[in-house]
């Protein structure tokens, strides 16, 4: 059991399944309760005090108790997590699982988990230069090498999903492109050396890798992140061989990929994105009359230049918003790991697959050979658009000028260089035009014209989910706390509808008496019983005892004397009590006018007599309802109990003949 729990708390990338979490607190309860039965079979027998046997499988009182308190509290481990809202640190420190690190922490974990973005931010912010990687290969002009993808995106950002894949070696699933019209691409290899200081489940390698030397069974390929992994393994130390396929792409070549179908697997996985309003009106801006997929990248990949106020700053300010994607899109600051994120994020908000990735820049050549040295300073993040026919394609938004090593390939080129100038080589790019700022038509104001408010800038500010959440929690514990008094209330005022006169003569003459012809003696009985009832609740909310053996007319002369009540008040109790005998029992019931008033001026006496917690505790948590749900619980839970105990008692009968083989052999 302890094996069941432990594994997939091992394995899982992110946090554990509620199912193995189940299994495993059910079967360790299980064994609990096989090992103390073990104990009592080699002990001797059980037997109940009139000396008859009793299986030793039948749970005593004690036990059963034990055992639904066992079982709610593991539903009730499952179910109520579900229903707290998280308050994490949101999207751009979170975009990967939290692993055994723990959130932010950047710390390898079990099974491939390690949170990627702290990491990164981690060891750019580190002064000291590190050597990771050595990288040898004989490509002129290599992309980026990458290692890890983050490619699950909840209102937290994205994540890095669990890798899946067979064991590398010499065939490696062919890259995406390689025999689409118009690419080019040449076969190089490459050898790696990694540093102890990369301590990591993951190895580094450039696109389109096809065949691998050097690593052990224990690494895997995933085709679909494109990534080497090991769920055992660590980077540090490895040495290793790859050959790779480094494929060119033009613009007029991405231009001729075509919108995925909606039924496409990388359509339904990476376009969907948390609802916000900011990069919704943003995206469509940009993108508008743009006619091909690439055309809707490129030009949101030229917005993040410094022509349109982006810079690049480890150091991110603090925003306002509480949204991190909308401060980063207002404030305009940030390293790649923002734009990484924000690119990818409107590029799923334009439907189009979308993730980001992680690994190493360029870095720098220090040998004529080809041999690149990577540092912690050339760790980056950047952003992979998916092109129907040409695979995951990289855009790099970060301005290049401050990342070392970085690569601008030709579908995407520095937005920030000198304008073309011939316009028709790549007319989706206008560095000189910011497409907010400058595409303001005449008579337009810059007003969404969804919201129909000229005032509302396109970069709005919204409110974090976490508050959304937050704020409907409290507002359901402030209702729930007051559903008892609801319930009381409404329960008294049924009760005070139901009365009426119902009396049509007095038929002895005597008042005291009060018997009395009526038109519905079925109705006078209700009335009466309804009466009684809410004096008996009102007696339980101001802590009276009642006792259930007594009759009506030993209950109010009781109350007449633990409450001292007057003469007056002491003449309604015994009238309540007077017509609810009446009503119980004889022929013709008692008039039933004035008994609600009466019981009012009971529970104004009992009231003034009260403490004033007591009171407090009447009105907002009136014990003859807390008491009656309590009870239906309770009762609800025998039931089940029995149920269930009936269910054991059938599986035994079943069982016999095979438990009774086994004890013969």
């Amino acid at each position: 059991m302890l094996a069941i729990y432990s594994v997939p708390v091992a394995v899982y990338v992110e946090s554990t399944s509620f199912l193995p979490f189940i299994v495993g607190a059910l079967g360790f309860l299980w064994l609990l309760v096989t090992d103390n039965v073990d104990k009592v079979r080699r002990f001797g027998r059980r037997f109940t005090g009139d000396g008859r046997g009793v299986d030793l499988w039948e749970p005593s009182p004690l036990s059963a108790t034990g055992r639904r308190l066992a079982v709610t509290t593991v539903l009730i481990a499952v179910l109520v997590p579900m229903f707290i809202p998280g308050m994490t640190e949101g999207f751009f420190t979170q975009m990967t699982s939290g692993g055994q690190g723990g959130p932010n922490s950047g710390k390898a974990g079990a099974g491939g988990s390690v949170d990627l973005a702290a990491y990164l931010h981690g060891q750019l912010n580190n002064t000291e230069i590190k050597p990771l990687v050595t990288i040898k290969t004989n490509d002129p002009s290599p992309l980026y090498a990458r290692f890890g993808v983050a490619d699950d995106v909840n209102i937290n950002g994205f994540r890095h999903r669990a890798p899946a894949g067979r064991p590398v070696g010499n065939d490696l699933q062919r890259p995406a492109g390689m025999d689409m019209e118009g690419v080019s691409g040449q076969r190089y290899s490459a050898s790696v050396e990694v540093d102890k200081n990369f301590d990591m489940p993951m190895v580094p390698v450039y696109p389109g890798p096809l065949t691998t030397k050097g690593l052990n069974a224990t690494w895997s390929y995933d085709a679909d992140q494109q990534i080497i992994f090991s769920q055992r393994s660590r980077s540090g130390g490895v040495k290793y061989e790859f050959e790779f396929v480094h494929l060119e792409f033009t613009p007029e070549v991405l231009r001729k990929a075509k919108p995925l179908s909606p039924n496409n697997i990388n359509q339904k996985n990476f376009t969907a994105v948390p609802e916000n309003t900011t990069v919704r009106n943003l995206v469509a801006t940009l993108t508008e009359g743009k006619p091909t997929v690439y055309d809707k990248v490129r030009s949101l990949y030229d917005y993040f230049s410094t022509k349109n106020g982006f810079s690049y700053d480890l150091s991110v300010p603090q925003g306002t918003t509480g949204d991190r994607i909308t401060d980063f899109l207002t404030g305009k600051k940030g390293f790649c790991q923002q734009y990484a994120a924000a690119l990818a994020w409107m590029v799923r908000q334009a439907g189009i697959p979308a993730r980001v990735a992680f690994g190493f820049t360029k870095g720098s050549n220090y040998n004529t050979n080809g041999t690149y040295v990577l540092t912690n300073h050339n760790l980056h993040a950047w952003t992979e658009v998916y092109f129907e026919g040409y695979g995951w394609i990289p855009f790099d938004a970060t301005p290049s000028s401050s990342v070392a090593g970085a690569v601008n390939p030709a579908w995407a080129p520095d937005p920030d260089a000198p304008a073309p100038t011939d316009p028709s080589a790549d007319p989706s790019a206008n560095p000189n035009e910011d497409p907010i700022a400058g595409r303001t038509p005449e008579g337009d104001n810059g007003a969404d014209p969804e919201d129909g408010d000229p005032g509302v800038s396109a970069i709005e500010q919204s409110t974090p989910p976490w508050m959304w959440w937050s704020i409907g929690a409290g507002a359901a514990l402030i209702i729930a706390f007051f559903v008892p008094a609801m319930r009381r209330n409404a329960l008294r005022r049924r009760r005070h509808r139901g009365q009426g006169s119902v009396v049509v003569q007095d038929v002895t003459g005597d008042p005291a008496m009060s018997i009395v012809a009526v038109a519905d003696p079925d109705a006078a009985r209700r009335q009466a019983h309804d009466a009684w009832d809410e004096l008996l609740d009102t007696m339980t909310d101001y802590r009276v005892l009642i006792d259930v053996s007594e009759t009506p007319r030993g209950t109010a002369e009781r109350l007449i004397k633990v409450e001292s009540l007057p003469p007056s008040a002491a003449e309604q109790v015994r009238r309540l009590s007077h017509a609810e005998e009446r009503a119980r029992y004889a022929l013709s019931p008692a008039a039933s006018d004035g008994l609600m008033s009466a019981v009012q001026v009971v529970r104004k006496i009992l009231a003034g007599n009260a403490t004033r917690w007591v009171r407090f505790v009447a009105v907002i948590l009136p014990p003859s309802v807390t008491q009656r749900w309590r009870a239906a619980v309770t009762n609800a839970t025998a039931r089940v109990s029995a149920k269930f105990t009936e269910a054991g008692y059938l599986m035994r009968r079943l069982t016999r003949p095979l438990r009774l083989r086994r004890a013969t052999r």
